[in-house]
């Protein structure tokens, strides 16, 4: 039997698929529940050099950790970004794999500090307790998107 959010497991951009540059994405695979800045600037280590960026969301059963239905999650990174990036929803992943001479690179970013500081389950107790104090750390253009849905 599949499960409904099994089923609403489908490709959802933010462009249109002709319109997609011809050069290479770098891709990024998450929750991003809740979408915060340090996502942002992880995203940001890319899109500063000019590179477009594939945002995948996984779509994974909703529970206590992802209260977010994957294409809700998907249409808070896509009001934060408009048509900068290419968001789509993926199925749950097991892992990542590769082989030899894949022709593209695998980068872990460092973040400074503060951001590396930022914890999203935190954010999510701060959400449901009504602590205002997760402002400081989701950029202020979906604050209402955020607010709504876990308000």
């Amino acid at each position: 039997m599949t499960t409904n959010h099994q089923t609403e497991t489908t490709t959802s951009t933010s462009t249109p698929q002709e319109s997609l540059p011809s050069t290479p994405y770098a891709v990024f695979i998450g929750r991003w529940q809740p979408f915060h800045k340090g996502h942002e600037w992880l995203i940001a280590q890319k899109l500063d050099q000019g590179i477009p960026c594939l945002i995948m969301v996984r779509d994974v059963a909703p529970d206590e950790a992802n209260p977010l239905p994957a294409d809700q999650a998907a249409d808070i990174i896509r009001a934060r970004y408009g048509s900068q990036v290419f968001v789509m929803v993926i199925p749950d992943i097991e892992s990542v794999n590769y082989g030899r001479g894949v022709g593209y690179e695998i980068n872990m970013h460092d973040p400074p500090s503060d951001i590396h500081a930022i914890s999203a389950t935190r954010l999510r107790h701060m959400l449901r307790r009504n602590d205002d104090g997760w402002r400081e750390y989701i950029d202020s253009s979906i604050w209402k998107q955020v607010a709504e849905i876990y308000g």
